[in-house]
């Protein structure tokens, strides 16, 4: 076999292109076999280049065989190799100073809401009064655990809790009576139970409006309790209670509904002759 004969098999595997397209210059850059073996120096390049487009670093594979090209790189100077090592070093770094700032935003943050909340909850005068006779790392410490209190106590699902209590003692007192559905196909509470589902924005700002509405109530409902912090626990309590029996009302309300749902029966009419008229 002549080598025009072999030359004439080689066949590009990113361009597609053989001697007989375009004169560039061939070679073989892993262990492939057959056509596959040769590939244009100038598309292969290319294609390194955009494997390097995120990574320049990245260490590239033929994608047939997985045989890492050997690439060599010119030697650098030494004003040039120290800029591509705080290149380099940077690229590192940044991940780790974004996210510290990122964290210390939220930190401040929390301290700022912990701050005016109690304040809010105090008295703007009280308030200022107790955080500068408090212990500076207790302020550093308490203030930011305040919005993160609040978030843990909004994902605490007591009412359903409480609403399961309450159905297995219910169903064991003869004046309650019982709500399963009098076609017995309901065996059992938690074949149609289920819980609402978690919206976790709703949550936050669930979380953080909370301090807010307990102001707002203790102002509206216990006006004459001079005490800033008593109105607003007394209104804080009266709103979370009263929300929590609500939500108990209508969890129960709709399970009741579902457990006494009934299937219509198919009466025939109408359709029957519709299905005559398909039949053969």
């Amino acid at each position: 076999m002549s080598v025009r004969q072999i030359a004439e098999r080689r066949t590009c595997w990113v361009c597609y292109g053989t001697d007989e397209d375009i004169v560039l210059k061939w070679l073989r850059p892993c262990m492939c076999r057959g056509s596959a073996k040769y590939v244009h120096v100038k598309c292969l390049q290319r294609w390194i280049d955009e494997k390097h487009r995120q990574n320049p670093t990245l260490q590239v594979h033929c994608p047939q065989c997985n045989y890492a090209y050997h690439i060599n790189y010119p030697q650098m100077g030494f004003g040039v190799k120290s800029l591509d090592i705080l290149e380099k070093y940077i690229h590192k770094v940044c991940p780790y100073v974004a996210a510290s700032a990122l964290m210390g935003s939220i930190y401040w943050t929390s301290v700022t809401y912990g701050a005016v909340t109690v304040m809010q909850i105090l008295g703007h005068k009280e308030g200022l009064s107790v955080m500068e006779k408090a212990d500076p790392i207790f302020l550093f410490l308490g203030l930011p655990a305040i919005p993160l209190g609040l978030i843990i106590a909004k994902l605490l699902r007591w009412e359903e809790a409480l609403l399961k209590l309450w159905r297995r003692i219910s169903t064991k007192l003869p004046f309650f009576g019982t709500t399963e559905a009098s076609s017995g196909w309901i065996t059992s509470r938690e074949m149609i139970e289920d819980r609402l589902p978690v919206s976790y924005t709703r949550v936050l700002v669930g979380a953080l409006v909370f301090p807010s509405i307990s102001t707002f109530v203790g102002k509206l409902l216990f006006r004459s309790i001079k005490s800033n912090f008593q109105r607003s626990l007394l209104g804080g309590t009266t709103y979370f209670l009263s929300k929590g029996f609500l939500k108990m009302y209508y969890l129960e309300m709709s399970y009741r509904r579902r457990s006494q749902r009934e299937i219509v029966p198919y009466d025939g009419d109408g359709d029957s002759d519709e299905l005559e008229e398909a039949s053969p």
